[in-house]
């Protein structure tokens, strides 16, 4: 244990004290919140299109003499007197051959390429006022159908012991997601800094003068851990800034509601559900239980990049080059990979379903699929089993991985096979 604690002290400053370390840690936050706020700036400055435009319609059907509605920012001007007016956005062209049950050969004209919202929307209104011609020739008005459509919202809820707690799938599964993906992220970034690290140790013959006084498991978990300490300090430096910014965003998101539910109001449909499911979905944001959701983040990221890093570990410690690392690295990592692809589909849409159950007990999977399921609520039996299962599947990992390690950190010159990688793990002495 004091050889490992001094090689996981090692690791653990000599990365730290790095200037890419520091600034990375302490601007990773605010570059992930400027990344995405660019985004979603960008989507609603693009969406909120307010440019008025007039589109000429020229039609030889006489199909919309009675004139196209206004919508979406387009107004249409039908057989005007005056059609060379510079006003006009584009110009639509009905044939003589357009009817009600072929409406084909409309064509549009314009110097300027419709993009792929401008053209569904004029394509939407002109089956709009299609339709209502086509109610008109059946004898029915459409007003008539219009007053039969009706719209319900349900408002999903939870209840907690004698509590009720506002639930939105939406907002469990982004959560869900959240978690999952970090820890996917950290995995890959912490773990092959282990196998880079093990590589370069290796290639460089440093790692024959550490064995004469250290043992390679000793050097392995010490290496292991050591990295496990840099990745903990980088992930409670980003959960403090990220609170510290959600606490300064969150009254500006919160004073920002008012506004965007009076335009909601103005423009949808159905203005009262999406305000509820609006105003639901916030309240079920700020209910979850985010100590449960950051303690369960935790453990999962602890015990999944041991497992994996003990893998990574042992990779690099059989080969010679860093390139020769691929042909090993992918078939571990399949599970990793195969569970986030699973989370994304089969998990969110059924969190509590016998596959994402099974997968949320398999070690190399429950990382990424129990992350999705948590926000969803879980059985406290599901939980601990799984808990169990990671911890005894690190523990038979490391113990198989250090069994290659001891072998590979000290074998060059050759590229092991997977059956010499088996002959390695039964291996006395």
């Amino acid at each position: 244990m004091k050889n490992i604690l001094l090689v996981s002290r090692r690791e653990y400053l000599s990365r730290v004290r790095k200037k890419s370390f520091v600034i990375m840690t302490l601007l990773g936050p605010f570059l992930v919140a400027l990344f995405y706020g660019a985004i979603i700036w960008l989507a609603l400055s693009d969406s909120q299109d307010n440019e008025e435009r007039n589109i000429l319609v020229l039609d030889e059907s006489g199909i919309f003499s009675e004139g196209i509605e206004s919508a979406s920012n387009f107004h249409y001007f039908v057989n005007p007197a005056d059609t060379q007016s510079s006003s006009y956005f584009g110009t639509l062209m009905i044939p003589s051959d357009f009817n009600l049950d072929h409406p084909d050969g409309a064509r549009y004209l314009s110097s300027e390429s419709l993009n792929i919202i401008q053209q569904n929307a004029i394509e939407n209104q002109l089956e709009k006022t299609i339709k209502a011609q086509k109610l008109v020739r059946a004898g029915l008005r459409k007003a008539t159908l219009d007053s039969l459509q009706t719209h319900v919202n349900i408002n999903a809820a939870k209840l907690d012991g004698d509590t009720i707690k506002e639930d939105s799938s939406a907002v469990n599964a982004g959560a869900g997601m959240i978690g999952a993906f970090l820890i996917y992220l950290f995995i890959f970034l912490y773990g092959v800094q282990v196998m880079k690290g093990v590589a370069e140790e290796k290639s460089n013959r440093i790692v024959e003068v550490i064995i004469s006084s250290v043992k390679p498991f000793d050097l392995m978990m010490g290496k292991i851990v050591g990295i496990a300490l840099v990745g903990l300090t980088q992930i409670f430096v980003w959960i403090v800034l990220s609170g510290i910014l959600m606490a300064v965003i969150t009254p500006m998101i919160a004073s920002g509601q008012v506004g965007e539910i009076q335009s909601a109001a103005q423009n949808m449909e159905h203005p009262m559900a999406q305000i509820q499911q609006q105003g639901g979905a916030l309240s079920a944001l700020f209910q979850l239980d985010f100590v449960s959701l950051i303690l369960s983040f935790l453990f999962y990221f602890i015990t999944g990049y041991l497992l994996y890093s003990a893998m990574f570990a042992a990779i690099a410690s059989a080969v010679d080059a860093e390139t020769d690392t691929q042909q090993f690295m992918f078939p571990i990592t399949i599970p990793l990979i195969f569970s986030m692809a699973i989370a994304q589909s089969l998990v969110i849409k059924d969190p509590n379903g016998e596959l994402a159950t099974w997968l949320s007990m398999i070690p190399f999977t429950s990382p990424i699929v129990m992350m999705v399921r948590i926000p969803f609520g879980v059985e406290s039996w599901q939980l601990i089993l799984s808990m169990l299962f990671m911890i005894f599947g690190f523990i038979a990992v490391t113990w198989l991985a250090s069994r290659i390690y001891r072998v590979g950190i000290l074998m060059y010159g050759k590229k092991p096979t997977y059956k010499e990688l088996l002959r390695w793990m039964t291996y006395k002495g």
